[in-house]
């Protein structure tokens, strides 16, 4: 397995774990906000792009667009989960 995938899939899941304790009230579980993360991180980095910010390299950089791509999912989620 990539090195690579296996970094971006720990990051999401990190970024996940993060945006449920951020965003407290009713989540969609433990799992459900891992998964959310992994999700987000792609969301994160589409968003990122098309605005054409940067949140720096590395390791940190990843993680704050992945957490807040990951936020944004579960604002998205939580919305429609209401309706």
């Amino acid at each position: 397995m990539n090195d690579g995938l296996i970094w971006f899939i720990l990051i999401g899941i990190a970024a996940g774990w993060l945006a449920g304790q951020l965003m407290k009230g009713g989540g969609f579980g433990l799992v459900g906000d891992l998964v959310v993360g992994v999700v987000g991180a792609l969301l994160g980095g589409w968003v990122f792009g098309v605005m054409g910010v940067s949140a720096g390299g590395g390791l940190l950089g990843s993680l704050i667009v992945a957490t807040i791509g990951a936020v944004l999912l579960l604002f998205l989620l939580r919305l429609i989960k209401r309706a």
